[in-house]
Parts: C-alpha cells; sequence; structure tokens
C-alpha cells in the first residue's frame, strides 16, 4: 500500500521558516514527480511548487516563488519544501503529491496524496 506522510508544519510568525517533509513508502517514487500543493479554508487545493524525477528542474506558484525551494531526496523518498519569509497568506494545509501525468497544476492531474500538515503563519 502507499503512503504519503507529511511533517513539519506548525504555527510561526510572519517573516518566519518551515521545512516540510513528504516520506514515500510502499513503492519507490524516485522515477515521479513529486509537488506540493496547499489548501486553505474554504478554498480549493492549489499548487504550490513541483519537481522532476532527478530534481534539475522546479516549478513554483508565482506567490510563492523566490522564498520557498522544493528539493528531494530519492535515496530517502522525501520530498522537502523550504518556506522563508512566510506570510499569513501561507496558512493553510500542506499536502504532497507524488506521480502526475497532464497538467501538473491540477490537483486532479496527481495519483497519491499525503494527509496534509497545518502551517499556520500568525501576523
Amino acid at each position: 500500500q502507499v503512503h504519503l506522510v507529511e511533517s513539519g508544519g506548525g504555527l510561526v510568525q510572519a517573516g518566519g521558516s518551515l521545512r516540510l517533509s513528504c516520506v514515500g513508502s510502499g513503492r519507490t517514487f524516485s522515477s515521479e514527480p513529486m509537488g506540493w500543493f496547499r489548501q486553505a479554508p474554504g478554498k480549493e487545493r492549489e499548487f504550490v511548487a513541483a519537481i522532476t524525477w532527478t530534481g534539475s528542474s522546479t516549478f513554483y506558484k508565482d506567490s510563492v516563488k523566490g522564498r520557498f525551494t522544493i528539493s528531494r531526496d530519492n535515496a530517502k523518498n522525501t520530498v522537502y519544501l523550504m518556506m522563508n519569509s512566510l506570510k499569513p497568506e501561507d496558512t493553510a494545509v500542506y499536502y504532497c503529491a507524488a506521480e502526475v501525468e497532464g497538467d501538473y497544476t491540477s490537483s486532479k492531474a496527481w495519483d497519491y496524496w499525503g494527509q496534509g500538515t497545518q502551517v499556520i503563519v500568525s501576523s
């Protein structure tokens, strides 16, 4: 059975940093793109970042460019999201996703999801 488990969320003041981790189990994702999405209360799940299986290419939502960095360690079947200069509008549940077919910015294109980790940024 495939599992993705996120960790690293929490409460942080505006301007602070958090590093999210997502560990896969049940199969290896080392040859698959992986991504991060987020969902704020009352809003749809939105794309945040994605990374190719080699890690050579990364993609970001415009509002997080220059503040967030996605990376991966294929030996550990893990993807990370380093979030700096956090803003209150970054508050959301953050989900990692694996194995995409089609538009990587669409949540419908991803096959595997974690349970999410809450990030709260206070002003």
